[in-house]
């Protein structure tokens, strides 16, 4: 102690001083120390001194204060003897640094009264870098560990930048001034700058980045070789922090200083080629962030890495593919020379085995249409691909794509200056959005309803601009398209009307028995409506309780169904029910399901105030008014007629909103236009307008101005015209309430109007004029024959008691005798050459026959049960068919395109008058053969318009207003259809005509309705009249012919297919008895020609060895009932005849797949005959149809044959004169039906208007039956067939 030396005015420091006195000492030390320089050996006399600081004793002193003053002093002593401190002994040295560490902790509170001496302490230590002192250490880096471990921990917020900034010289200098860096070091560095720790330690993070930023020339190389050791070698001595997060150390490096990088990046090549799924997954995961970061030039730099990363994009393994399909929106943002080789990837992605790939593509897309909608809607690749997703199978892609494409077109509804590609694509977008209706799940059904008033029309509009962007809507869309949004509308109708029937039972006070089951079945049917119907129908039922404790609930719901609510009303009055369902959460499923029941419901997209807006736009586009044209996207020259079409389909949903006399004015004032379009569409909506409210009643005055224009239209206006103003006047004469079936409807109709005061009918009732006109106008002669034609028939048909007398004169001397049997004139000028053309390019004489062959149909179908009639007219009706249009076999008088025309139309009017009960059952077997030869025409249009209307009278109306069961054996010829599109089309009819008897058969509640309906309505029955039609073939010449047997098996194997392949419904022991009970028959019209029996039995063979070799199970258990077998088309044989013999090669169906023997239709056959009824079942057992029986539920049972066949089915028509009995498969009598109600036209118009155009009208009528009380059925869809959806 003797030999310290103490600088002036410093007192000696030794283990004997108190604390107190040992602090005073010290900090007058450490006064001193401070303000000595580094002025080299100016201060040697003071080493003992500094070697006596560096004791154990004050180094371990218990004052926190003496260990800091004792570092204050230690730091200066090695900033004054710098560069050489005096201490020598490593082990002295490693002690005075982690003392020295130890003390800095002491930065952690800046609040702490001694912060500026420990600041002090950081600043000598950084100022002289003395931590270099321990490079010469051998365990250095252990020292330099602890330090960096210390000031990540101790770094916080309330640390100055000079505090940081003086870290930061601290730690730097051990990086780029140490000859190498630890990999500990290198982990404890890296740690920081990844989560979790990133986030938590927010300045941890920054001093790291800033560390790594200023040292990164230093660290490339020690990182490449840990990196290397770690992701190349897998060979390390320790587990390291950052394993497990390598990937993500290497991407925030990216980000700090990427030339670290620049060795380490293409060593991740081989990890992408990795064996293990979890390695590729990891660097796809960190390469695709690193690839796509806004600003990055990773791409550039390393070609090879981006080329090996795009091939990712086709991994083996789905998490690969997905994860890098997840990136492709931030490439698509970020970097615009990469778009190409991203869209080129999606391309092929897009259809993906995988659904969430594809998922993923499309939401990409959207996602980048929502931050960037430019990039989408400059790249018509990428809308193409969004619009193939429309399609596909899963309903979560289709809902994202739809999404994504209304979100395009709301877009571009709002701002008209896009790209051209957006322009392009807005031509589709709507239309695929609704062709999205045709889809069979209700999800899709919903989304449409959804997308049409949030985006294509969007319901917060103003009226004004909401109705122009529903007329641009509407007026651009294609055919498919609006068939789509008129089946919405009607189906939304429908369901307005379920639930309103619904809502007025929560009326009744008294909640009976009765009433609780009548709740519990409307609730059941409107929760089909509804996406999951056995929850949604538990949700139902909780909100019928809620409404039953809440009668202002009640009331709010009938306001949303009020037909004439305004849309605001209703929109507001859908908020306060939401409310009242507690939180809009996705967890709260009893919300969102009464959510999509009242969008369904709801009208909030036309009200009054919209309808009278749309008809002033009409009538300004009908004026030439450019701008507005312009504002609705359409040509002047066809925007009127789009918005008159427009108008007729929102008068048949919204007719309430059209009673309104200032609504009803304009519309007559539209008929002051001279265009001949316009008359049919506005005189369609006043019958539309009329089956909610006859004029008659709400509105005499207007029908008196409408009058005197329809007797116009009916004698002097166009064919179609005249059509529309019959229709529009009967319609708008009959007061509501007016009911009546068959030729009770012209009378009931002339009582509503004599009913009448007379001044009440003045000026009113037209028809007496009109036809009194028929004798001036109905004339060859008179330049409106045409449209007297028409008129005359749509008279027939509504009002035929009416008249009665004179119509039948009329028919038969002015159509029949004077038109449809007159010759036609040699060296006509302007007569088609070909064997087709349009019907406007037909011979105006030819015209006039088509339609009076039209008018022949509607009179038949006016009187209804005139027998007499109804068999002379089907004698000449086949007459036109059999003689291939000619029907006087004038030769060549006239074209083919004529002849063409003429049996196509006589077969069109036979299909028509089969759908009526009474006149429709007199056709005899020859007829009904001889009508299916139209499905064989030489002439592909015939066919074509044949198919269309067989499948229309099949589908509408079943059971009661449809074409019988016969007529679905038609289909059977369609085997032989030659074009493909047309082949397609025939499958498609057959599936659907099929499906619609078995929904209709799953209605019966009890077993015995089944019993007396289910011949007459069960498809599987269809193979019965198919091997009738296919016996009577005139291609089929010879059964023993194996060209010709193999065209029959094409034949019946295009209508057994939809019927055996569901099992649900087929039973082969029904297949079999029914075949074997056909087989055991001869023909019925030729029962004596051995050529046709054998004919006969042949099919019945080859029908068989179908089921047998085309069906992978079957169940081989007898049919315990005999089939029933129409008499009309097969004739019984003696009850000892047993047809045991075979008429088909025994070669011509191998029943076995590999070699040995191949047994023969026959053996196979005797064999299962000679099998018990307890044979074990093959496959598993199906059943023919699902029933209710009684009120114990739903339960499965095979329909009893035997009872069938005793049910009572006795024909309303008398036996035909030529002894074939008239057969109609009819159930029970038909619902009456007025003409008010139901129209039951053709479907071409009278002016030869498009046929599309009049199957709408036929559709639209079929429904306003349903909706306005008439007994009819429900309808299918009408428009196309579903889309095909694309295939992944």
């Amino acid at each position: 102690m003797a030999d310290i030396t103490y600088p002036a005015g410093c007192r000696p420091i030794n283990e004997d001083l108190g604390q107190d006195e040992l602090i005073r000492r010290l900090k007058t030390l450490t006064h001193t120390l401070q303000a000595m320089g580094q002025d080299e050996g100016m201060y040697t006399q003071y080493i003992p001194l500094a070697v006596h600081l560096a004791d154990e004793f004050f180094l371990q002193h218990p004052s926190r204060d003496v260990q800091l003053l004792i570092a204050c002093c230690i730091a200066d002593v090695l900033r004054v003897y710098a560069p050489e401190a005096p201490y020598k002994d490593q082990e002295q040295i490693k002690g005075i640094f982690m003392f020295l560490i130890r003390q800095l902790n002491g930065l952690r509170d800046p609040k702490d009264p001694a912060f500026k001496r420990y600041f002090y302490l950081l600043e000598n230590l950084a100022y002289v870098k003395s931590f270099n002192m321990c490079f010469e250490l051998e365990d250095c880096q252990e020292v330099f560990c602890t330090l960096f471990s210390l000031m990540f921990k101790i770094v916080n917020d309330e640390h100055s930048p000079k505090v940081k900034s003086f870290m930061l010289d601290v730690l730097a200098p051990l990086i780029t001034e140490s000859d190498s860096v630890s990999y500990d070091l290198l982990d404890l560095l890296y740690i920081n700058i990844v989560e979790p720790l990133k986030t938590q330690k927010r300045n941890a993070y920054e001093l790291a980045k800033e560390l790594i930023a200023k040292t990164s020339d230093t660290l490339e190389s020690y990182t490449q070789a840990f990196f290397n050791q770690i992701l190349i070698l897998d060979k390390f001595d320790k587990q390291y922090q950052v394993m497990p997060k390598i990937y993500d150390v290497i991407y925030e490096l990216n980000v700090i200083a990427p030339s670290i990088l620049l060795s380490v990046l293409p060593q991740l090549e081989c990890k992408l080629k990795s064996s293990h799924e979890s390695e590729r997954l990891k660097a796809v995961s960190m390469l695709a962030r690193m690839f796509s970061e806004r600003g990055s030039t990773v791409a550039k730099q390393y070609g090879p890495l981006w080329r090996q990363f795009l091939g990712r994009f086709y991994d083996i393994a789905v998490p690969i593919r997905i994860k890098c399909v997840q990136s492709t929106m931030h490439f698509l943002l970020n970097h615009p020379h990469l778009r190409r080789d991203i869209i080129d990837i999606l391309r092929n992605r897009q259809h993906d085995s995988d659904e969430t790939v594809r998922y993923e593509v499309v939401m990409a897309i959207v996602e980048t249409a929502k931050r960037d909608f430019q990039i989408v809607s400059e790249s018509e690749d990428l809308l193409e691909f969004v619009k193939e997703r429309t399609l596909d199978k899963k309903y979560k892609i289709r809902k994202e794509a739809m999404n994504g494409l209304a979100m395009i077109y709301k877009k571009y509804l709002s701002d008209k200056n896009v790209p051209e590609a957006t322009k392009k694509a807005v031509n589709w977008i709507k239309d695929k959005i609704l062709h999205g209706y045709y889809m069979t799940g209700v999800e899709d059904r919903l989304l449409v309803e959804r997308l049409l008033i949030t985006c294509l029309v969007p319901y917060q509009l103003p009226a004004e601009i909401r109705m122009k962007k529903l007329y641009q809507l509407l007026g651009t869309i294609d055919d498919n398209a609006t068939k789509a949004f008129i089946e919405l509308q009607k189906n939304q109708l429908k369901v307005r009307r379920s639930v309103a029937d619904w809502i007025k039972l929560h009326r009744l006070k008294e909640l009976t028995p009765t009433l609780q089951k009548e709740l519990n079945v409307k609730c059941s049917n409107i929760a089909k409506q509804l996406p999951d119907p056995i929850k949604a129908q538990e949700f139902l039922l909780k909100f019928s309780a809620q409404m039953r404790k809440d009668p202002k609930l009640i009331a709010e719901m009938e306001t949303i169904l009020k037909r004439d609510v305004s849309c605001r009303e209703c929109a507001d009055t859908m908020a306060i029910v939401l409310k009242k369902l507690g939180q809009p959460i996705l967890t709260n499923t009893y919300y969102n399901t009464v959510k999509m029941l009242l969008e369904r419901i709801a009208s909030v997209m036309v009200d009054k105030q919209s309808i009278g807006v749309l008809i002033e736009l009409i009538q300004e586009c009908m004026n030439g008014g450019q701008e507005v044209c312009d504002e609705v996207s359409l040509p002047t020259d066809t925007a009127g007629e789009r918005g008159l079409k427009l108008l007729t389909v929102l008068a048949y949903v919204f007719s309430a909103h059209f009673q309104h006399d200032e609504i009803l004015r304009h519309m007559i004032g539209l008929l002051n236009f001279d265009e001949p379009y316009v008359a049919p569409y506005v005189l369609k909506a006043f019958t539309y307008l009329g089956r909610y409210k006859a004029l008659i009643e709400s509105h005499p005055a207007v029908l008196r101005e409408l009058a005197p224009l329809c007797r116009e239209f009916a004698i002097a206006g166009t064919p179609k015209q005249a059509k529309h103003a019959i229709r529009c006047m009967f319609v708008n004469t009959q007061p509501v309430g007016v009911t009546g079936g068959g030729s009770d409807r012209g009378g009931a109709a002339a009582e509503g109007a004599t009913g009448s005061s007379a001044a009440d009918l003045t000026g009113i009732d037209i028809f007496p004029e009109i036809v009194e006109s028929l004798k001036v106008t109905l004339h060859p002669q008179s330049e409106h024959y045409r449209t007297a034609i028409v008129t005359l028939g749509h008279i027939a048909y509504n009002l035929p008691e009416k008249f009665h007398v004179q119509i039948k004169n009329i028919i038969s001397r002015k159509i029949v005798k004077e038109l449809l049997v007159k010759e036609t004139a040699d060296g006509r000028a302007g007569v088609p050459s070909k064997e087709w053309c349009d019907e406007d390019e037909l011979p105006e004489e030819t015209r006039c026959k088509v339609e009076g062959l039209k008018t022949m149909a509607r009179w038949l179908l006016g009187l209804k049960k005139d027998v007499v009639s109804a068999q002379k007219t089907f004698r000449m009706l086949n007459a036109f068919i059999s003689k291939k249009g000619d029907l006087l076999e004038q030769g060549g008088a006239l074209s083919a395109a004529e002849k063409s025309w003429l049996r196509l139309s006589a077969g069109k009017a036979m299909l028509k008058i089969c759908e009526q009960k009474g006149v429709g059952d007199q056709f005899i077997a020859d007829q009904f053969y001889n009508l299916s030869q139209l499905m064989t025409d030489p002439v592909p249009e015939v066919r074509d318009t044949f198919v269309k209307k067989l499948h229309k009278g099949l589908n509408k109306g079943v059971p009661h207003k449809c074409l019988p069961l016969d007529f679905m054996g038609y289909y059977a010829l369609g085997g032989r259809e030659t074009e493909r599109s047309l082949l397609q089309q025939i499958k498609s009819n057959i599936e659907t005509d099929v499906n619609r008897r078995r929904e209709y058969v799953k209605t019966f509640a009890t077993v015995e309705r089944a019993m007396s309906q289910l011949p007459h309505i069960l498809p599987d029955y269809m193979l019965v009249f198919a091997v009738s039609v296919l016996t009577h073939d005139p291609q089929f010449t010879r059964p023993s012919d194996p060209a010709q047997l193999r065209q029959i098996e094409r034949c019946l194997w295009l209508v057994l297919e939809p019927l055996v392949t569901n099992k649900e419904f087929f039973c082969f022991g029904f297949y079999k008895n029914l075949i074997e009970r056909m087989k055991n028959h001869k023909d019925a019209l030729k029962p004596d020609d051995e050529t046709t029996n054998h004919k006969l039995w042949a099919i019945c063979d080859i029908a068989m060895g179908l089921l047998l070799t085309r069906l992978s199970s079957y169940d081989v258990r007898e049919s315990p009932v005999e089939a029933r077998i129409p008499s009309m088309y097969f004739q019984p044989q003696p009850e000892d005849f047993h047809n045991d013999r075979y008429y088909i090669p025994d070669d011509m169906f191998a029943l076995t797949k590999g070699g040995g023997s191949v047994p023969t239709v026959s053996s196979a056959t005797n064999a299962m005959s000679k099998s018990s009824s307890s044979a074990a079942t093959v496959g598993g057992t199906s059943t023919i149809l699902t029933l209710k029986q009684g009120s114990s539920g739903r339960m499965g049972r095979r329909i009893s044959n035997h009872q069938e066949e005793h049910s009572d089915h006795t024909d309303n028509g008398a036996d035909d004169k030529n002894g074939g009995t008239s057969r109609r498969r009819r159930l029970g009598t038909a619902a009456p039906s007025t003409r008010r109600g139901q129209d039951h036209d053709d479907d071409d118009s009278g002016d030869g208007g498009t046929r599309d155009e009049e199957e709408d009208e036929e559709e639209q009528n079929k429904d306003a039956d349903r909706d306005h009380g008439e007994e009819a059925e429900e309808d299918e869809d009408s428009g196309p067939p579903p889309p095909k959806r694309a295939h992944k």
